[in-house]
């Protein structure tokens, strides 16, 4: 018992320790709301491109020794925007359009990368996380940034899952589909942006999938499904924590793979949708007909 109390405060201890469960709890809570939306809409590959749209707005930050937040958020709002516009012409699919974007800004930021001799710290935690070492700042800007996407998601929910469930039905009831839509872009973005430093670009696409996804299994409710994917990605990025500080593991790694375990588990034990839940509804097996002698 003693050994597992000191598993438990140990971590707490350590001022950066502090500061780094304090940010991993505010972007997993942030991810999972905002993710449920990119779940239901069946849009996981705008996490990836954004993610990756946002890599040259960071090399070129680099090159000129600028934020590297800033000019990954511009970059990945920039193209979140032509995303948004171009997906509106119908004749092209959105994942399509996805991949023309995506393709073309992580070319642009190799492009960019090659023309410098040297790759630095900075620039290798963009990519991989380095989420303990976070500053006071860093732990309240995300704060701030995470209640005004929760704010924003919970004020137009319903109008974003009705453009999710039928985009032609949205139209014609009078929503706007394409405000709708530039509005979730910006949306993803802001919240990839924000959770680069905790996991980085190689890595964001699973704290704000992995969560939703956990959760859609588990009930079919919107306010249950938003619940339970915040708290998910809170209590996973925090149990990652946790295992990289035991293990002297990468810390945005370890979140990752505590969070796929999650789903794992649940994707087998689920209620209603999991594997052994389906397995054990099945009708037995008719017995075999058998002949008289």
């Amino acid at each position: 018992m003693n050994a597992l109390i000191a598993f438990l405060t140990d971590p707490w201890q350590l001022p950066f320790m502090q500061r780094a469960f304090a940010v991993a709890a505010v972007i997993g809570a942030v991810c999972g709301v905002v993710g449920v939306y990119v779940v239901l809409r069946g849009m996981a590959f705008i996490g990836d491109a954004v993610a990756h749209s946002a890599f040259p707005g960071v090399a070129l930050a680099y090159a000129f020794q600028g934020n590297l937040l800033l000019g990954g958020a511009a970059a990945g709002i920039t193209t979140a925007v032509l995303i948004a516009f171009v997906s509106q012409n119908r004749r092209l699919k959105e994942d399509t359009v996805i991949g023309v974007f995506f393709a073309f800004a992580f070319g642009l930021g190799i492009v960019l990368v090659s023309t410098r001799d040297s790759w630095t710290t900075d620039l290798s935690s963009f990519l991989f996380g380095q989420v303990l070492a976070v500053s006071a700042a860093d732990v309240w800007t995300v704060a701030v940034i995470g209640a005004v996407l929760v704010l924003v998601v919970l004020a137009i929910g319903k109008e974003l899952v009705a453009v999710s469930l039928d985009r032609e039905t949205a139209r014609a009831a009078g929503l706007p589909v394409f405000r709708l839509d530039l509005t979730l872009y910006v949306l993803v973005t802001t919240t990839i942006v924000m959770s680069l430093e905790a996991v980085g670009n190689i890595l964001v696409l699973a704290l704000l999938i992995t969560p939703a996804a956990t959760a859609r299994m588990l009930t079919e409710r919107l306010w249950a499904m938003t619940l339970l994917a915040s708290a998910i990605g809170c209590l996973g990025s925090i149990a990652g924590l946790y295992v990289s500080y035991a293990y002297d593991l990468a810390a945005g790694g370890s979140v990752v793979v505590v969070l796929t375990g999650f789903f794992v588990l649940t994707w087998l034990l689920a209620p209603r949708h999991g594997l052994l839940a389906k397995i054990v509804r099945r009708p037995d097996a008719a017995p075999p007909v058998t002949t008289g002698p």
